[in-house]
């Protein structure tokens, strides 16, 4: 399991966290540029970092190098993959020959 790096639990985050989702509206940025809207109220909002927390450090609570992105344009901007549950079919039509 992943530890939470200690920045992110600080008053500092937690309030500069709260005034870059009152700027964006609560809406992931990214989706808004593709014409989508994605909100607090359809998924879970992150903070994101523009240039890398642990590369600048110096910019961790700089307004300007934070944004709102949804989940999954977040872990899409880090690589990161998650899969979904796949659905199984019941039966396989093919697998029976009657």
């Amino acid at each position: 399991m992943k530890k939470t790096n200690p920045f992110y639990l600080s008053k500092e985050w937690r309030k500069i966290r709260k005034e870059v989702l009152v700027r964006d509206h609560y809406e992931c940025v990214w989706c808004r540029k593709r014409g989508e809207v994605t909100t607090l109220a359809s998924a879970t909002l992150e903070v994101d970092h523009i240039k890398e927390l642990k590369d600048y450090p110096e910019l961790a609570l700089d307004k300007d190098n934070l944004r709102t992105l949804c989940k999954k344009c977040h872990n899409e901007r880090h690589g990161r993959i998650i899969f979904e549950k796949q659905k199984k079919k019941k039966f396989d039509d093919e697998i029976f020959h009657w």
